[in-house]
């Protein structure tokens, strides 16, 4: 039995899902909406825990809350290039990255470019571009 055959029945830890959770929540968003979740949910699970689940999610582009884990990518992307691959390894990103270049639609090489932007121009960074959506609400290339 798939994820999307069985009924998302919630989270045991809202701020600290499963990757399955996550993924079943992600095939049926409107099971938990959004603004139920705790302040801030976006920044909590996009972490290291996460990122793997999150990117398959934002590479399926049948995934209904695949807008949702781009977002995370971004929070991501921009968390670890801020602090110096302190908060997360640089090598995890560039493997998200490399993957997202090679086999990702447009949204996802969208993605990569400005991580890889980010990366050489950290002066690029804007909170609400990365890590309240804006860069996932209106896609564009950071040059």
């Amino acid at each position: 039995m798939s994820v999307q055959d069985s009924a998302f029945r919630g989270f045991a830890n809202p701020v600290d899902p499963s990757p399955a959770e996550l993924r079943a929540w992600a095939y049926e968003p409107d099971s938990v909406p959004l603004h139920t979740m705790p302040k801030d949910w976006d920044l909590l699970v996009s972490g290291d825990r996460l990122i793997g689940t999150l990117f398959e999610l934002a590479m399926d582009q049948s995934c209904p809350a695949r807008r949702f884990a781009l977002h995370c990518l971004y929070i991501y992307a921009a968390d670890g290039i801020r602090t110096k691959f302190q908060a997360h390894p640089k090598r995890r990103l560039r493997k998200l990255v490399e993957q997202a270049e090679r086999l990702g639609d447009e949204p996802m090489v969208i993605w990569a470019h400005n991580a890889r932007m980010l990366q050489a121009r950290p002066e690029l960074f804007d909170y609400r571009d990365w890590c309240e959506g804006g860069l996932v609400r209106q896609s564009r290339r950071l040059g």
